[in-house]
């Protein structure tokens, strides 16, 4: 009695060796939770220099506050709200937040250039960042200086 090979060709027509027939499924199984992590941390990565753009952001507006006072004590208290106010509408939630103000500038006689420097810490979790359950935490900082007005009045 002659028997037939049994005909094992794929879709394009190739013949795929014997024992073959699962080999995809396994391969793709495998290489499937590797893809899935290489695309989380690609995610995790840009919300990270998403929140690191809106720190930034929120320096900038702090020294801006802050430049715009008369003194280094109103300057300190306008920087420190205006850091606050500036996280709450970029939408970042700290879990600590930092805000550091130099405010040498201020020492300066008027008619004299000066700056104000503001630096802001935030604190995130990157479980809130990017995928539930991933632990630990990141924290992003940014400084941001703005000049002060020579003719200011210092009254």
């Amino acid at each position: 009695m002659i028997r037939h090979p049994v005909d094992r060709r794929g879709a394009a027509g190739s013949t795929l060796p014997c024992g073959e027939e699962g080999s995809e499924s396994v391969e793709l199984a495998l290489l499937l939770p590797v893809v899935l992590s290489v695309l989380a941390l690609i995610v995790v990565g840009a919300r990270v220099a998403l929140a690191g753009e809106r720190v930034s952001g929120v320096a900038s507006s702090a020294a801006r506050a802050a430049s715009l006072s008369r003194s280094a004590g109103t300057a300190q208290t306008a920087a420190v709200a205006g850091a606050r106010a500036a996280l709450a509408d970029a939408n970042l939630h700290c879990a600590s937040t930092a805000v550091t103000v130099d405010t040498a500038g201020f020492t300066a006689g008027a008619g004299v250039p000066g700056v104000v420097r503001v630096t802001v810490s935030c604190t995130v979790s990157l479980a809130s960042i990017g995928i539930s359950g991933l632990p630990g935490s990141r924290t992003l900082t940014d400084t941001a200086v703005s000049p002060l007005d020579p003719l200011r009045d210092t009254r």
